[in-house]
């Protein structure tokens, strides 16, 4: 069982959406990073893109008119709390699009909880038109999460191997373990000032009072994200930009 599962993530769609986007960007460095990674990913690009795993497609919004967005999801998807629009389904393994027929691909954290990721990412290639390029983030430190649908964790070495069949593989590291310590203090201070069980009761009045060492919490992990603060050994997650 999850004792803390992660927020829904939607797309700053709405006023109060917008507000709840902007919150996680805020505190979440998962997302922060894989999100203005993807800001500068798109620039100067153009054409039809893929979102493999898109769940509730939160970056959609950054893809203006130049992008014709097709959003893909496991048939399944609903076990991850996703509410599923317009979008096609698929077994998780086999795209359901022509060789060749796509410029641009976009997977943000979706390739742990493929029970198949290398039958995945060879889908992957086979839709990419020849010098398209693809945007795949995935987390490195980060807790057992939709369980029991999170399988693995990928070093920098199994992703060149993984992504071998493409012409060209840069793996980049989102944050350094000072990310990483931030992040996890701040989920145990969410955990426990929004207790389920009367053991975290016990310790809800130290953490409400010491509440104001979030925001230093918070900005040494805005910090970290800055060159060389930190070690790239150990970061919050891997972003790996691919051309075929």
């Amino acid at each position: 069982m999850e004792h803390f599962k992660p927020l829904s993530h939607t797309p700053p769609d709405s006023f109060f959406n917008k507000i709840k986007f902007h919150l996680r960007l805020l505190t979440d460095f998962q997302v922060r990073t894989v999100y203005y990674n993807l800001k500068e990913f798109i620039q100067n690009k153009e054409g039809k893109l893929l979102d493999v795993g898109c769940g509730d497609s939160p970056y959609k919004p950054l893809l203006d008119k130049r992008f014709d967005y097709i959003g893909i999801d496991y048939f399944g998807s609903g076990l991850f709390g996703y509410t599923g629009g317009k979008i096609l389904r698929f077994d998780g393994i086999h795209i359901p699009l022509e060789n060749n027929s796509i410029d641009h691909i976009l997977c943000t954290e979706v390739l742990e909880h493929s029970e198949h990721p290398r039958e995945l990412i060879q889908e992957m290639h086979r839709v990419l038109k020849k010098n398209g390029e693809g945007f795949i983030t995935i987390p490195w430190s980060s807790r057992f999460h939709y369980i029991p649908y999170d399988y693995f964790r990928f070093t920098p070495s199994m992703l060149k191997i993984l992504f071998s069949d493409f012409s060209k593989v840069d793996v980049i590291e989102r944050g350094t373990d000072i990310t990483v310590i931030a992040s996890k203090i701040i989920v145990v201070y969410l955990r426990h000032l929004i207790p389920k069980n009367p053991k975290q009761l016990i310790l809800f009045p130290v953490f409400l009072i010491s509440s104001p060492l979030l925001l230093l919490i918070l900005a040494m992990g805005h910090l970290s994200l800055a060159p060389g603060l930190g070690s790239k050994d150990d970061p919050i997650g891997y972003y790996i930009k691919i051309t075929k």
